[in-house]
C-alpha cells in the first residue's frame, strides 16, 4: 500500500502534527519512520525525538541512539530513498507527492506473537526492508528497524564508477 506524505518536516512540532502520526494503523507508523530520519539528518536532537515518539513507551538506548548517528551520518539520502520515484540514478530525489511504498509481511507466521512486520521498498536495494512494529493500547509502535538503516546503492553524483 502507498502511503502519501504532504511533506517531510522541518521541526518536531510539524512531525507531530502530521496527519499519519495516527499510529493505529501499522503503515502509517512504517511511514512516519521515514519522516523521522529525513528529521534527524537535518536536525539530530528533532530526529531523536520523532523516532522516541515512535517508539512509544521504550525511548532509544545510548547504543542505538550511536547506531543511527553511525548509520546516517554520511546517507543523509537515505530516508528519501524510501520514496516512490527515488533511485540512485536520480540522487534519491523523491517524485511528487511524496509517498512511501509499505508492503504487508508475505510470511507473518516468522513474526513474534503478537508483533507485525511491514516492509519498506526502495530502489536503492535488491529487497523490501522489514520493520517490526508492536502492539500497545491500540497504536503501533516500531520495534525493529535497524533494515531500514541498512546500506543501499549509493546515490550516481557520489558513485566514482557511474
Amino acid at each position: 500500500m502507498n502511503v502519501p506524505i504532504s511533506s517531510f518536516p522541518a521541526s518536531l512540532a510539524e512531525f507531530c502534527a502530521m496527519p499519519r502520526m495516527d499510529l493505529t494503523r501499522p503503515e502509517n507508523t512504517a511511514a512516519m519512520l521515514i519522516c523521522a530520519l529525513d528529521l534527524y539528518c537535518r536536525d539530530r536532537e528533532a530526529g531523536i525525538a520523532a523516532v522516541n515518539a515512535l517508539r512509544g513507551p521504550r525511548p532509544m538506548s545510548p547504543f542505538e541512539v550511536q547506531f543511527l548517528r553511525d548509520r546516517l551520518s554520511d546517507k543523509p539520502y537515505l530516508p528519501r530513498a524510501y520514496c516512490l520515484g527515488a533511485a540512485p540514478a536520480n540522487n534519491y530525489a523523491p517524485a511528487a507527492p511524496l509517498t512511501v511504498a509499505v508492503q504487508e509481511d508475505p510470511a507473518p507466521q516468522y513474526a513474534p506473537e503478537g508483533y507485525k512486520r511491514v516492509f519498506l521498498k526502495t530502489a536503492g536495494a535488491d529487497s523490501p526492508r522489514p520493520v517490526t512494529l508492536r502492539p500497545k493500547d491500540g497504536k503501533w509502535y516500531l520495534w525493529e528497524y535497524a533494515g531500514v538503516l541498512a546500506g543501499i546503492r549509493v546515490p550516481v553524483e557520489e558513485d566514482p564508477w557511474a
